[in-house]
């Protein structure tokens, strides 16, 4: 992990924090996804991010809405 980029390591801190306060490994990785999506965005580094992860952050988005 790159500390020195904070849109790479904020989004693997959440994903290690995220997991054992969800008591779920899944939901940590669905986290770590999607805030590495929208902070890329908010930093304007949204052309970096793959095509698979704006599927995945959008399909995570959805189960989280209709769940």
């Amino acid at each position: 992990i790159d500390f020195s980029d904070l849109t790479e390591a904020v989004p693997a801190y959440l994903c290690m924090i995220a997991m054992p306060l969800m008591y779920s490994i899944s939901e940590g990785i669905a986290f770590g996804i999607m805030s590495h999506t929208v902070i890329h965005l908010l930093c304007g580094k949204g052309k970096k991010v793959s095509i698979l992860m704006y599927v995945l952050s959008f399909i995570f988005i959805l189960k989280y809405i209709f769940i």
